[in-house]
């Protein structure tokens, strides 16, 4: 008898069982599986290995005319195996990365309406209000969730207001929390917080899935988080909180509000926080500078860069500088020009970063005046680094870092070729959008894609595994630095300053067991230490493969 032979397999049989994604193992199913389950004439005769799925799956995705065309593709294999899926996109994850996640995500969250196949994560509504705790429950697996990424579409990527097509950002997430973290698919809960959009042309799409009204705010909308929040931790009370994509005026807020009530983190804020220090930290393996001596200019003054200058402050504060002395090195630009002191517009979190200086709106002017070694891009406009503005940062800079973190490609503020071109090769260089190898006097050149991607997954996995009853700071400090000391010197040669995607899962493992030894040395950890750490991560990630078909 096959040792997967199913006779006391519970659950369903016959036709159902394929159509069900977490137990269905299609062309896979041994003969003597099909005879015991009802499954004779409902397959083929071939019976497969999980890799010729694999196989059959990359060449029929590779068929497919676009990365939008890819992404329905890999969603549509998802709602018929989980396994397969995760399978799939672990052994192929730096040619299927892009395309569940970004960028093919931002395209994906604008057509959302239009390429809906099938619901997937868990919608709450302002109207909802009283009942998101039955809304929790109806969530068939509530009591395994150990990981939430929510939403409320308020800034998709650097597309601004997307509403309810936002589900897209939680899925992805997610998705890479699995294939990258480990973390079981059975305990992951997407969730998107409709209040309405303020985006007009949406509201008016035949096709928008979500309320058709201006977005609630106010009392109104903190009412409402607030509700969300109590009833996590009421029907999943192990559950991570991740806040993902939510508008600046509502981010910074709810980050402040529930972190020392609950275990949850800002990935646009702590996230990019904990990768652009990782870059830096590798750019300079690669320039032998020091931290404290850099100057670095954030166009952007959102999540994203604020996010970042508070950890790379942090880590000047670390090495010896004082709290001014860090701030002063880190500069901002915003859609009114250079952040200084005497701007009375400015909100609690730029004032923070404001300094004295003359009034500047031209970046080309600020680059000059400044003499920054470090550009970071986080505006969401496209083409903003010119010709001029990298010549001009060249200038006097033997080795610029350039970031352009904007999301999707669209909005990139340069690309690849251009940041290498207009500096004379000088430039190191990374984006938040993947861009092609660059052939340069005589050698390939190898941007790495500055993505949370290398960040999340781990810092979700330590947490887990040692039971953290919060998130800390030291924990994204603790990150960045395991990040960094990943990059090889072989991909630093290339011009990388982050690891090859298809590393995730390592790096992953390195993030995770530096974040948890953080959650046992300030005393955050429910769980015992394990003996060995980074032995006990690995052995509780998720490894995609089918489940036993007897109980066994």
């Amino acid at each position: 008898m096959d040792p997967q032979h199913a006779s006391a397999l519970p659950g369903p049989s016959g036709a159902s069982l394929l159509r069900d994604a977490s137990r269905s193992r299609g062309t896979a199913f041994s003969a003597e599986a099909r005879e015991a389950l009802g499954l004779q004439g409902l397959l083929p005769p071939a019976v497969e290995t999980i890799e010729q799925q694999v196989a059959r799956v990359m060449d029929n995705l590779r068929r497919q005319a676009t990365d939008l065309d890819r992404y329905v593709y890999l969603a549509a294999l998802h709602e018929r195996s989980d396994v397969l899926f995760y399978r799939t996109v672990q052994q192929h994850l730096g040619e299927t990365l892009p395309l569940i996640y970004t960028p093919t995500v931002g395209l994906a969250c604008q057509m959302y309406g239009r390429i809906f196949q099938s619901p997937r994560g868990l919608y709450i509504t302002a109207q909802d209000r009283g009942r998101i705790r039955q809304l929790l429950r109806h969530w068939p697996l509530h009591r395994q969730v150990r990981v939430i990424v929510v939403t409320d579409g308020s800034r998709i990527l650097g597309l601004g207001d997307l509403g309810a097509n936002g589900m897209g950002i939680p899925i992805g997430k997610l998705d890479l929390y699995t294939a990258c973290g480990g973390i079981p698919p059975q305990a992951c809960l997407p969730v998107l917080i409709d209040v309405g959009t303020d985006n007009a042309a949406l509201r008016e799409d035949p096709f928008y899935l979500g309320l058709r009204q201006p977005r609630i705010t106010g009392d109104a909308y903190q009412a409402l988080l607030d509700e969300f929040v109590t009833a996590t931790q009421e029907v999943c009370p192990d559950a991570l909180l991740q806040f993902e994509d939510f508008s600046n005026r509502h981010a910074f807020d709810l980050l402040q509000r529930y972190r020392q009530q609950l275990c949850c983190f800002n990935d646009d804020i702590q996230g990019t926080g904990a990768m652009g220090l990782a870059g830096v930290y590798a750019a300079l393996r690669l320039t032998g500078g020091r931290l404290t001596d850099q100057r670095l200019l954030f166009v952007g003054a959102g999540e994203a860069a604020l996010g970042i200058a508070s950890m790379v402050t942090a880590a000047m504060q670390a090495q010896g500088l004082s709290e001014d002395q860090a701030r002063s090195r880190c500069w901002l630009v915003d859609s009114k020009g250079l952040v200084i002191a005497a701007r009375a517009d400015l909100s609690d979190e730029k004032r923070v970063f404001a300094q004295a200086h003359a009034p500047l709106t031209d970046l080309h002017a600020v680059v000059a005046a400044l003499r920054p070694s470090v550009l970071v891009g986080a505006s969401g406009v496209p083409q903003l680094f010119t010709q001029a503005v990298l010549s001009e940062l060249a200038h006097g800079q033997p080795r610029p870092l350039v970031l352009a973190l904007s999301n999707p490609t669209s909005r990139s503020e340069c690309t690849a070729q251009q940041a290498y071109d207009w500096t004379n090769g000088e430039a190191i260089f990374a984006s938040g959008s993947p861009f092609p190898p660059v052939a340069r006097d005589g050698r390939t050149l190898t941007p790495g894609q500055a993505n949370n991607a290398y960040v999340f997954p781990g810092v979700g996995l330590g947490i887990l595994v040692s039971g953290a009853a919060r998130v800390s700071d030291a924990m994204f400090f603790a990150a960045a630095q395991a990040l960094a000391a990943r990059v090889t010197e072989c991909e630093l040669a290339s011009g990388r300053i982050f690891p090859c995607q298809s590393r995730l899962r390592e790096v992953a493992v390195a993030v995770a067991e530096s974040v948890a030894e953080v959650a046992f040395a300030q005393g955050l950890a429910r769980h015992d230490r394990p003996a060995d750490l980074a032995a006990a991560i690995r052995a509780t990630m998720y490894a995609p493969d089918y489940p036993p078909l007897t109980g066994g």
